[in-house]
């Protein structure tokens, strides 16, 4: 073999071989069936439909303006529940009292070797009672409140450690309402807003039963809207 011949294991170019004159190698293109949709260079963008699902971001979720920020504080609810809440709250008191008194009497009946024990504990049950009938729902009645707004949900609950709580609308995922038996028979009802809150739901009872219907359905209204505005 002569030595002044180079020697190579790399395969020539594909317009190196003779009479290629320079011309590079095209594959030729192959036209497409009647009906195809054009390639498009848009990964994951060639199922039917795709293009303008690939071309349109999603919607971003709506933030709150200023204005629905500076409302968005921990203040004192507008509004009181209903009046009748107060004798519902005495009836329920009342027949939990009626429990132990009972049994207190029985106790003295069957029993007159502890006198000594059982009229103290008969007085006992008897104060306690008339200040969870009387006095418990008073305060009650001051203490919880709620309101409702366009922008946010308010509720204020507890007895000697108050508690007040704020459910922006933008962050309600279920509203439901609720009429116990002795709710159906004072004309109220309960409702109920829940969040994604680690707190739980937002309770407010002793709201006049058309109260929580209406409120059922302008929460309902206003949190559509505002997915609605979101996408």
């Amino acid at each position: 073999m002569d030595s002044s011949t180079p020697v190579t294991d790399m395969p020539l170019p594909p317009d190196s071989w003779p009479g290629a004159g320079g011309r590079r190698s095209v594959a030729p293109e192959v036209p497409g069936w009647p009906g195809q949709r054009p390639h498009s260079e848009t990964p994951g963008a060639s199922w039917p439909g795709a293009a303008s699902a690939a071309s349109t971001p999603a919607a971003p979720a709506r933030d709150l303006d200023d204005a629905e920020l500076r409302e968005l504080t921990l203040r004192r609810p507008a509004n009181r529940v209903s009046p009748r809440a107060m004798t519902m709250w005495r009836l329920t008191t009342m027949l939990l009292w009626l429990v132990p008194l009972v049994a207190v009497v029985v106790w003295m009946v069957l029993d007159d070797a502890h006198r000594s024990w059982q009229i103290p504990a008969v007085g006992l049950v008897v104060v306690l009672g008339l200040l969870g009938v009387f006095l418990v729902p008073w305060w009650r009645y001051r203490v919880h409140r709620w309101e409702v707004t366009d922008t946010a949900v308010y509720t204020q609950s507890g007895w000697l450690f108050q508690q007040r709580r704020i459910a922006p609308i933008s962050r309600i995922q279920t509203v439901d309402s609720e009429f116990g038996p002795l709710e159906q028979l004072f004309g109220l009802g309960t409702l109920t807003v829940t969040t994604a809150s680690a707190a739980g739901p937002l309770r407010v009872s002793g709201l006049e039963k058309g109260t929580v219907d209406i409120l059922v359905s302008d929460l309902t209204r206003i949190t559509a809207k505002e997915r609605g505005d979101a996408t």
